[in-house]
């Protein structure tokens, strides 16, 4: 049913993982994907990869054990005037970010802050996901998010770790209910991801999908469908 898993992180990422991009490529193998997009920390995640690592993946393999990698990054958001952690330029050389609000990069602010956060980041042409913006200590205006998202041509991700029954969110399910109904509303497409940090969850979209039969969300809005077609939205801005 679906082709690729798009926010992936191996060994650079930290976090006590030791996969490296073949071994995700070599799980993804297993489980039929066509693509995989690797989108490890940015460099103000502590133990991540430095800023020379994000420069260098222009020149990585397109392809491991034959599936198609797309290099990315999840940016780290600073402030709330939406600074990130990597330069124009080595971005410029990767095939699309994910903005994400982690500790103890930025403490969480205020609603309208902490949304004032994800707006300004997405400004960025390379931005092209929102990432986990389900997580309860970082409340947000999904409202709001989906009009700086129409406007920017940005998406939002369901996050299975988020969803997962030992993840550290919180209970995000309240939250990724409205973003799947806002998204309906909208006729917005959203794109799942395992956020698997190593090999073992890679296409693990379980308590994601879980969410997408409870709302009853269209299945031609998930982008997972079509690794092409998710190939041309992110280039297209």
């Amino acid at each position: 049913m679906f082709e690729f898993d798009p926010h992936l992180h191996c060994i650079a990422s930290g976090h006590g993982t030791k996969d490296t991009i073949t071994d995700l490529a070599k799980q993804a193998a297993k489980r039929h994907f066509n693509m995989i997009g690797l989108t490890d920390h940015g460099p103000a995640t502590m133990h991540s990869g430095r800023a020379s690592y994000f420069r260098n993946l222009r020149y990585a393999p397109k392809s491991r054990c034959g599936v198609e990698i797309l290099y990315g990054v999840e940016l780290n958001i600073l402030d709330f005037h939406g600074k990130v952690d990597l330069s124009d330029e080595i971005l410029e050389g990767l095939d699309y970010a994910i903005i994400s609000l982690h500790l103890p990069n930025i403490k969480p602010g205020t609603m309208e802050e902490n949304t004032f956060a994800y707006v300004n980041a997405m400004n960025h042409p390379k931005v092209r996901i929102l990432g986990h913006c389900d997580d309860v200590k970082y409340p947000v205006d999904y409202e709001a998010l989906m009009v700086a998202t129409k406007y920017y041509d940005v998406i939002f991700e369901i996050n299975n770790s988020s969803l997962s029954p030992d993840g550290y969110r919180g209970d995000t399910r309240a939250n990724v209910r409205k973003i799947l109904e806002l998204c309906k509303k909208h006729c917005r497409p959203v794109v799942l991801s395992s956020d698997s940090h190593g090999k073992k969850q890679v296409g693990n979209f379980k308590y994601a999908l879980e969410m997408v039969k409870e709302t009853e969300f269209p299945e031609e809005l998930i982008l997972n469908r079509d690794s092409l077609e998710f190939k041309k939205w992110i280039h297209k801005k």
